[in-house]
């Protein structure tokens, strides 16, 4: 295998990107991003639904498919947190147990008229040429119903909801209310202007992504009918014709937690695109940033793109002493949950502890263990933070690992998770939900979270060879029950300081 030289001095420009897709659009990610078959089948249109962990890259995916649409010459409508709040919503809205107020259908009914509203007034924007047929009467609408430009957007869906919260619990004789209801779910105000907006669309390709909906998420019954009625609007909004395509994207963990979505998911199956990624997708992404800082200092571009991805990452991170040429790169690799954004902070995070020392490249392992005990107690707090609706307190319940040995035999995990379900090893903030648990259960949710691999009975060479533990982040399946050796997450174990077993 070729070696790469590479000067320290690279180390002041290496660039490994930002955790957050939105800031590394502006730092070359398109460069540098992996074209994986998840976004050609979104790209592609079909798949429309993205799931993920967080960190998964869902934001990536979206932000790069924005960006090319509007090279393209294509116009792109953004929905983000700013757009929308559950708290806000929460407040607004009156409660499901009112009255006969079904908010799933009310919200999806809400979203499409939003999303059709939200395109007219993209292509009635100035410079687009709506003078005369269709377009004229979009532009008639949207000059007549829309003018207001303070009025933000989710303004719009919230009076549309509240429009049929007042008929559903006004005081209005049943048949006018039918009628009226029957008005408002079937759009009549913006249906006759469906056909005209078809027509502009033979024309003019739009796109709209709705992304991070898990921020500010609080399990409320309005946060569920707002992504759930998404949902539905998505799929008949998609269906008007070929260059109008709306995106979305959710967390994994979210998704399960609304039922009608979970109830109905044969409904969406189709649709939905799980974002996954392996080892050497994770090494791909980060020899093209080694490669464009690379590049970006004067380095020779056809000389780095016949380097190869393990050689690149070693022209920056030396293998462990006395271990294969991969070995440095398998060790930050089993410190993470195979998502981009892991990977990318802790490299970012071993930059920086170099960068304050005499650093040579390439770098030797320790710096990496060095870097690994900030790296490690950022991303346990940050899983913890991850499932807090369905797990609170979970932290406290890492926390009682803390200093144990690093493997367990499944019954020594049974008894530390009984003693922790019947309050006998005292955790904080975990009371709503772990009394609740049996032990298997806690096994299954540590397992679920990441926080435990599991060295599966049988065949075991499918994922990581003989005798290896595995995480819920390798498998998409496994029969945890038959399980009879459980370890702690390497990503986990220097913030807990959590011992490895002579012999293990």
């Amino acid at each position: 295998m070729a070696r790469l030289v590479l000067s320290p001095k690279i180390l002041d420009g290496l660039d490994f990107g930002a955790p957050s897709a939105e800031r590394d659009i502006g730092r070359g990610l398109e460069k540098c991003f992996v074209e994986s078959a998840a976004y050609h089948r979104v790209h592609s249109g079909a798949k429309t639904v993205l799931l993920g962990n967080r960190g998964s890259g869902k934001s990536a995916i979206f932000q790069v498919l924005a960006k090319r649409e509007r090279t393209a010459g294509n116009r792109v409508i953004e929905l983000s947190p700013e757009d929308y709040s559950y708290e806000l919503l929460s407040s607004t809205m009156a409660a499901e147990n009112a009255g006969s107020w079904a908010k799933h259908g009310a919200y999806a009914a809400a979203w499409k008229y939003l999303l059709y509203v939200l395109v007219m007034k993209e292509i009635a924007r100035k410079g687009m040429r709506l003078a005369k047929g269709a377009g004229a009467e979009i532009h008639g609408y949207i000059r007549n119903n829309h003018a207001n430009v303070q009025m933000g957007r989710l303004s719009v869906l919230v009076s549309y909801l509240k429009r049929l919260e007042n008929i559903k619990l006004g005081p209005i004789e049943a048949g006018a209310k039918t009628r009226e209801l029957d008005r408002l779910y079937k759009l009549e105000e913006i249906n006759s202007l469906l056909p005209a907006l078809r027509k502009v669309l033979d024309k003019q390709r739009v796109t709209i992504v709705v992304d991070e909906l898990d921020r500010g998420w609080d399990s409320s019954e309005d946060a569920k009918a707002f992504v759930s009625g998404l949902f539905q609007a998505c799929v008949s909004v998609n269906a008007l014709h070929r260059n109008l395509s709306v995106y979305i994207s959710l967390r994994r963990e979210l998704y399960d937690d609304i039922p009608a979505l979970y109830e109905d998911a044969q409904k969406y199956r189709d649709l939905l695109e799980t974002i996954r990624w392996r080892e050497d997708s994770l090494l791909e992404l980060i020899a093209k940033r080694i490669r464009y800082s690379a590049r970006e200092m004067g380095y020779d571009a056809q000389v780095l793109d016949r380097t190869d991805d393990l050689t690149c990452w070693n022209a920056v991170f030396a293998p462990l002493p006395g271990a294969p040429v991969d070995s440095s790169f398998r060790y930050v690799a089993d410190r993470t949950l195979y998502r981009p954004r892991e990977i990318i902070e802790f490299c970012t995070t071993v930059l920086e502890v170099a960068r304050d020392r005499t650093p040579t490249l390439p770098l030797p392992y320790e710096t990496i263990r060095w870097a690994e005990r900030g790296y490690s107690e950022e991303r346990a707090k940050d899983i913890a933070a991850e499932y807090r609706f369905q797990y609170p307190g979970l932290l406290g319940v890492f926390e009682v690992f803390r200093g144990r040995d690093h493997a367990f035999e499944r019954e020594e995990l049974q008894l530390l998770c009984l003693e922790l379900v019947l309050g006998e090893i005292p955790t904080n903030g975990a009371s709503s939900w772990l009394p609740l648990c049996d032990p298997d259960g806690l096994i299954e949710i540590l397992w679920q979270t990441g926080f435990l691999t599991a060295q599966p009975v049988g065949d075991a060479d499918a994922v990581g060879g003989q005798g290896a533990f595995i995480g819920v982040h390798q498998v998409q399946h496994l029969n945890l029950a038959a399980v009879q050796r459980f370890q702690v997450h390497p990503m986990f174990r220097a913030y807990l300081g959590v011992q490895r077993r002579d012999g293990d």
